[in-house]
């Protein structure tokens, strides 16, 4: 039989890719739509490699994005994003991807779902679908398209483009809870680790936060050093387990581990040191306020997923949690934060009513790209 032909288009949004979708061309929500987009992606792939589809062998290149016009009167379009596992058939639909986010709003005017201004800045008014909150995507516009070329430079991605300035408004948790456990640090107790000081928080994504001197390290280390030690992350999975029982997202840890390996993420954290990133970049310590390293879906993010940056900018205005005692008082600036690849500078308000932190949005600056458009192409028995 002949192979299905989907219509697609494959972008890049800050340091990850993803294959793009219409909802039109996709069956409804459920397994059937889920087993189309593991095979669209190469999932299972029990060599870890994706060979057999659009996937990049890695948690920031094994993505796939929803998008359809929406029915909200404040939003222009819908977006839902599904995080594919490599090894496993599981797509996790639990958070967003905040790097994934900048390219939602250049698809959707490319695509005709949204008017724009022939020049100038386009505002894409975006529904985070997985998470029930609003982005804000600013996108230039030259003569009636998308401007992806620019000088805006991103660490963690090789060649400059155009910048998109993305404004998540309220990126705290649908019940808009910052704290899921009302503490701004919680001991959690690990099997085989005992108990370790962590930071619980719901902005961006669901994250657990953790001094990397936890487990041995300073928080400088390589994602070779990382990911290849198979110890090492299994330590950092059972934390991260823990704490998604902790936050009420999974009932078990071993649940966790298996239904839901995207939400939350794991931040390790560290104080200013210098230190050097793949290609012989030197973040020097007084260029930064932070070290955060994001452990996705099992592996060492070799940069910063979006998402991770607004927690921890979030993170660093709360006073007394463990990145704001990391950051210090930052007088209402931006936090300077070094990751795998370099630094990033995200900044977020936020403010305390009647004992309660509320977060009125967290911005940052991406840029996207479209890498190719026509059709993905799987076997029709996946039909």
């Amino acid at each position: 039989m002949p192979q299905l032909r989907i219509p697609a288009v494959y972008m890049r949004g800050g340091s990850s890719k993803g294959v793009f979708f219409h909802a039109r061309d996709l069956p409804p929500a459920g397994p059937a739509r889920d087993a189309l987009l593991l095979r669209v992606i190469g999932s299972p792939d029990p060599y870890g490699k994706q060979i057999d589809g659009m996937g990049g062998a890695t948690s920031s290149t094994s993505k796939v994005v929803v998008i359809t016009p929406s029915c909200r009167p404040d939003c222009d379009v819908d977006y839902l994003f599904g995080a594919p596992a490599i090894e496993a058939p599981v797509i996790d639909w639990s958070g967003n991807c905040g790097n994934l986010s900048a390219a939602v709003g250049p698809f959707a005017i490319s695509e005709g779902l949204v008017e724009a201004p022939r020049d100038g800045l386009a505002t894409v008014r975006i529904w985070q679908a997985n998470l029930g909150k609003r982005i804000l995507a600013h996108v230039p516009m030259v003569n009636g398209e998308v401007q992806e070329e620019g000088d805006f430079r991103f660490d963690g991605v090789a060649f400059p483009a155009a910048e998109v300035v993305l404004d998540f408004l309220d990126p705290t948790g649908t019940d808009g809870s910052v704290l899921p456990s009302g503490q701004l640090v919680d001991e959690l107790d690990v099997p085989g680790l005992g108990r370790l000081p962590v930071t619980l928080l719901n902005a961006g994504n669901p994250t657990v936060f953790a001094y990397a001197e936890s487990f041995g390290l300073s928080g400088t280390e390589t994602q070779a050093q990382v990911n290849g030690d198979a110890a090492l992350l299994e330590r950092l999975e059972a934390v991260r387990a823990t704490g998604a029982v902790a936050m009420g997202l999974a009932r078990t840890a071993v649940q966790a581990t298996v239904e839901r390996p995207h939400t939350p993420k794991l931040c390790l954290i560290a104080p200013p040191q210098t230190y050097q990133v793949a290609g012989g970049k030197q973040v020097p310590a007084e260029a930064i306020d932070v070290i955060a390293r994001m452990i996705s879906m099992g592996k060492l993010h070799h940069a910063i997923p979006g998402t991770g940056a607004v927690a921890v900018a979030v993170a660093a205005a709360l006073p007394g949690t463990l990145v704001n005692q990391l950051t210090g008082d930052l007088g209402g600036r931006q936090v300077r934060m070094g990751h795998t690849a370099g630094t990033v500078v995200v900044g977020a308000q936020a403010r305390e009513i009647d004992g309660s932190w509320q977060v009125e949005k967290a911005s940052m600056s991406r840029s996207a790209r479209r890498l190719m458009e026509g059709w993905v192409r799987v076997p029709a028995e996946i039909r």
